[in-house]
């Protein structure tokens, strides 16, 4: 089966959608399936392992480079530079099957077409993701990123989901009727962030009890209930109530830190925007515990990889897919909502408590390892079956010529 998988970037660029992207590409390539990736995040073309890696990089100063900067209007930018290619390389020769992400909709304008059935593999809607619009071009902006997710949705021939919780959000997020094939499929973790999680040994018991955060500062994170519990905890700290402690936060730069953030926070911690690969494998070996108080997920490879490491996961209830991953199998304490006072409330026994720390460490490791390339690969082509059987237009039945009526 030959695939055309879209994508926003591709490793080594470290980011949710680039780590889902190479799984999905080399998961399906190590069951035989010949699959080639259009990024937007490079130009030319390679092949990387058994996957053909297409750059899509806008060229500055281009047309299409010029629409993405509009408002609205711009997010038809990456869409028409994601059309131009694939129907390209189709031409030259045909693709099975199309797969994208649902977030900013890549392949809106290739969605519906009966010779190029698309399949919308949905992560989290943009929607989520924004901050609430502060002008009317940003909900002008919002408004056509959202329906371009709508269209792009409702117009697939296939709709995979992370978990089944999630499959329910899209659902009725985008409004969908459920006439079309549908699956709940898992994402698997990199070969070399198992091998690097197995490796790593728990840090010892020495203060301060370190801490991680991977993710970016936005509100879906949890983020600002994180500064708040650090700012809760570092006073308790402060006076020795509790053990010191370090947050590392990775996909955070310090200029995303704000600027009210109390001084006995901020000492306590490192806000290292984007790292290397090598670079966050150390800090989740290095970390005693990771912090991932989201309030939505759509699946959480933040929680996986946490597992992956056996380190305990302190996340929130709001969360459907934190329920399911942490708080079912015990591998961390669930902070009852996504405040600052909940989510120290949940943290503090784990900072005084090495004990309680090895318990979850304990159960982290036995919730690990629940998803593969194997099943995500098998259960991905059953689906791209299925979608290409229900974009072909279906035989139209032979009708008998009716005999010409008489009149008398």
């Amino acid at each position: 089966m030959r695939v055309a998988l879209l994508a926003w970037d591709y490793p080594p660029a470290p980011s949710g959608l680039s780590t889902a992207a190479r799984e999905i590409a080399e998961s399906l390539a190590e069951a035989g399936a010949d699959v080639t990736v259009f990024s937007l995040d490079r130009t030319g073309c390679e092949r990387v392992g058994a996957v053909r890696v297409a750059g899509l990089a806008l060229p500055p100063g281009g047309g299409l480079a010029r629409l993405r900067r509009w408002g609205a209007a711009g997010h038809l930018a990456a869409p028409l530079a994601f059309r131009h290619a694939v129907l390209a390389a189709h031409a030259r020769q045909p693709f099975d099957v199309a797969e994208a992400t649902n977030w900013y909709a890549p392949a809106a304008l290739l969605a519906g077409r009966p010779d190029l059935p698309l399949v919308t593999r949905s992560s989290t809607p943009a929607a989520f993701t924004r901050d609430a619009p502060a002008t009317l071009r940003d909900r002008l902006d919002g408004t056509a990123a959202d329906a371009l997710e709508r269209a792009q949705a409702r117009a697939s021939a296939g709709l995979i989901a992370n978990t089944e919780a999630h499959r329910a959000v899209i659902a009725r997020s985008y409004g969908l009727s459920g006439r079309r094939p549908e699956a709940v499929i898992g994402l698997s973790l990199p070969p070399e962030i198992l091998a690097a999680a197995r490796g790593a040994p728990y840090p010892g018991e020495t203060e301060p009890v370190r801490l991680l955060f991977v993710g970016r500062a936005e509100a879906r994170k949890g983020f600002d209930a994180l500064l708040g519990a650090v700012a809760i905890l570092a006073d308790e700290a402060e006076r020795g109530a509790i053990p010191a402690f370090r947050l590392d936060l990775v996909g955070v730069p310090p200029e995303d830190l704000p600027d009210d953030l109390p001084a006995a926070a901020r000492a306590r911690i490192r806000a290292r925007g984007r790292v290397p690969a090598g670079a966050l494998a150390q800090a989740y070996a290095e970390a005693h515990a990771v912090l991932a108080p989201s309030r939505y997920e759509s699946f959480g490879l933040v929680y996986q990889e946490a597992l992956a490491y056996g380190r305990p996961v302190v996340a929130c209830a709001q969360d459907a897919s934190a329920r399911a991953f942490v708080g079912a199998p015990g591998a961390g304490p669930l902070a009852r909502e996504a405040t600052g006072a909940a989510l120290a409330e949940a943290l503090s026994p784990l900072l005084a408590d090495p004990a309680l720390r090895a318990l979850y460490r304990s159960r982290a490791l036995a919730a690990s390892g629940r998803f593969t390339r194997t099943v995500l690969a098998r259960e991905t082509l059953e689906l791209y079956a299925h979608a290409i059987a229900a974009a072909r237009p279906s035989p139209r039945r032979r009708v008998r010529p009716r005999a010409p009526s008489q009149s008398w």
